[in-house]
């Protein structure tokens, strides 16, 4: 028998109130970038405004929080501050797997956090990487190849045109106009610019033209024990946000996601727009979010990812990436705005992570326990 909401007891803290510590990568729009590092280097770094509205939601619940810079001495910073848990957004400094740089440090310190482990982050930012594990579990994805130098045979699956970005970035870099090639020159010419540029491979696909969709997921199987918010889950224990399509409908010719629109507002005097929820058939909606979420299994995502999707020249879907530290910037970040879109507050997003990630450290008590607890004490 189902029990009503008003009468499921919430999950109990088992240290009543917490020291957060939220730690990120900032980025200072007025300062230079250095030189022999790319024009969009430090794209996915935060800016201290979303650093500021993280710990004003932790906070709302009764918690302390800090913010620490995710810099070189950030192992000094964890010892003298001491958190309970970490509210993990931080992108790291360098590197091939670099979003995985601090969660690998908090697993050695012991330290609990929030989002997916070192695996998950190092992968899901390999692009290739990516897509092979996806493409061997039959997920579909458009034909790829990777570039170590530029110079490599095209295997003939890959037909023009080609899309060429960076294999181990994020946040659009390495993505313009001219991500776009048509034609043999084009093409080495653009995945040399990548490697030179990016000290790194070249990922060249097959150009997606069709309609650009992004999915959110929440939650694990065993989120209901834990969730102050039960009601959000489907039976798996998941939770999947509304579908966001990207508005390239005032777009002429080829539309591409560039890093310069996605730092710009959204809207008509920003980027292009979106529509959440999308406007789709059901069975499309239904497909999207079934991808997103294998997608998500697939890679060993725990608790929160966004999963990017485009529709091919026949109108099927084509996993593009995952963002297994997706954005958290109220209002402005696709996350957040699929979950305003269906009326869940910032707040509450924010502290189900939190609580989603303190659970699988021991420091919630799952719900049967807190409810046998709270009998045992009317006893």
């Amino acid at each position: 028998m189902s029990i009503l909401p008003e009468e499921k007891p919430s999950p109990r803290l088992r240290k009543q109130k917490w020291k957060v510590a939220v730690l990120a990568n900032i980025k200072d729009d007025n300062q230079p970038t250095p030189e022999g590092v790319p024009p969009d280097a430090f794209a996915d770094f935060d800016h201290i405004e979303t650093v500021d509205a993280l710990r004003t939601a932790i906070e709302a619940d009764g918690h302390t929080t800090v913010f620490i810079h995710a810099d070189r001495d950030l192992p000094y910073a964890l010892r003298k501050e001491k958190p309970d848990i970490c509210f993990n957004i931080a992108e790291g400094l360098g590197g091939d797997a670099r979003e995985a740089q601090v969660p690998a440090l908090l697993e050695m310190l012991a330290i609990p956090y929030t989002g997916s482990r070192v695996l998950a982050n190092g992968i899901s930012l390999d692009k290739t990487l990516t897509k092979r594990i996806w493409r061997d579990r039959r997920l579909p994805v458009a034909p790829f190849q990777e570039f170590q130098f530029g110079d490599e045979p095209l295997r003939p699956e890959l037909k023009f045109p080609l899309f060429v970005k960076p294999a181990r970035e994020g946040t659009g870099m390495g993505v313009d106009m001219n991500a776009i090639v048509n034609n043999e020159k084009e093409l080495r010419e653009r995945a040399q610019y990548i490697v030179s540029t990016y000290q790194q491979p070249a990922l060249v696909e097959t150009f997606l033209p069709g309609r650009e969709f992004t999915v959110g997921i929440l939650g694990r199987a065993d989120s209901k024990l834990y969730s102050r918010h039960p009601e959000w889950y489907e039976k798996d224990g998941f939770h999947r946000f509304p579908v966001l399509e990207l508005d390239t409908g005032n777009t002429e010719g080829p539309w591409v996601y560039t890093n310069e629109a996605k730092s710009k507002d959204v809207g008509p005097e920003g980027n292009e727009g979106f529509f959440c929820p999308a406007k789709i058939d059901p069975e499309l909606e239904k497909k999207l979010k079934h991808l997103a979420l294998r997608a998500h299994l697939i890679l060993n995502a725990l608790d929160v990812s966004r999963t990017d999707i485009r529709l091919d020249e026949e109108g099927n879907p084509r996993l593009i990436e995952i963002n297994t530290l997706p954005g958290l910037t109220p209002s402005y970040s696709d996350l957040c705005l699929q979950s305003e879109a269906e009326g869940i507050p910032y707040t509450d997003l924010v502290l189900e992570i939190l609580y989603l990630g303190a659970s699988r450290w021991g420091m919630i008590e799952p719900r049967e326990i807190a409810s046998e607890t709270n009998n045992n004490k009317k006893k």
